[in-house]
């Protein structure tokens, strides 16, 4: 399943829906990129459309969440699938601080 990225309408952040794996890990840190310099104290990732995140999707999530906390910010995820908790549980000191909204 392809995967795409679309700025969202109501709040600074990108809604993401597809698969993130090894057939879309470019597009995903070319749109992680551009994630990361949305401005605003939050930036949200939408993830409610992502059907399945690899482990090296979530490494590129916690990689943009470092970029993001260096410059002061907060990177806010929604609606993570399954898979992403899953990796989470696997590496929860590498995971330690990506952070899902309640």
């Amino acid at each position: 399943m392809p995967l795409t990225a679309q700025p969202l309408r109501d709040r600074p952040g990108a809604l993401l829906r597809g698969s993130c794996d090894l057939d879309t890990r470019p597009f995903l840190s070319a749109a992680l990129g551009v994630v990361v310099r949305i401005p605003g104290p939050v930036v949200h990732l939408d993830l409610s459309g992502v059907a399945f995140l690899d482990a090296a999707a979530v490494a590129a999530l916690v990689q943009a969440n470092a970029t993001v906390t260096g410059q002061g910010r907060r990177l806010l995820l929604h609606d993570p699938p399954y898979s992403l908790r899953k990796v989470v549980e696997m590496f929860p000191d590498e995971c330690a601080a990506l952070e899902v909204a309640a």
